[in-house]
């Protein structure tokens, strides 16, 4: 916090990586953290044992797979993963930008 007001967030700024994956925190609310993902590449298969995942496209589209098809988002668009839901997610085309919100103390396994 800057004095007594809150920090501003710009999703530009913290969306300006242009090459492979970052997702970092950009806020958290009580138990929970919202994180910006820039993607120019898949990310790979995994799931989260003790926490739903929800993601908000921003910029571009998202491929959401699931071991029984995929859907795919665009911006604007959200969806929420049930904890255990084994999935990975891809960008559509060159680059996307996506929101995604769950608990801060998130476990990823791999899979």
């Amino acid at each position: 916090m800057n004095g007594n007001l809150p920090e501003v967030i710009t999703l530009k700024t913290e969306s300006s990586t242009h090459f492979g994956y970052d997702n970092h925190p950009i806020a958290k609310i009580n138990d929970h953290v919202v994180r910006i993902s820039t993607m120019t590449e898949p990310y790979h298969w995994h799931f989260h044992p003790n926490s739903d995942e929800t993601f908000l496209v921003i910029e571009g589209r998202l491929s959401i797979e699931f071991e029984s098809g995929s859907l795919e988002l665009g911006p604007g668009q959200l969806l929420t993963v049930p904890r255990g839901v084994r999935h990975r997610t891809r960008p559509v085309g060159a680059r996307s930008v996506n929101l995604t919100f769950e608990l801060a103390q998130s476990e990823t396994v791999r899979a």
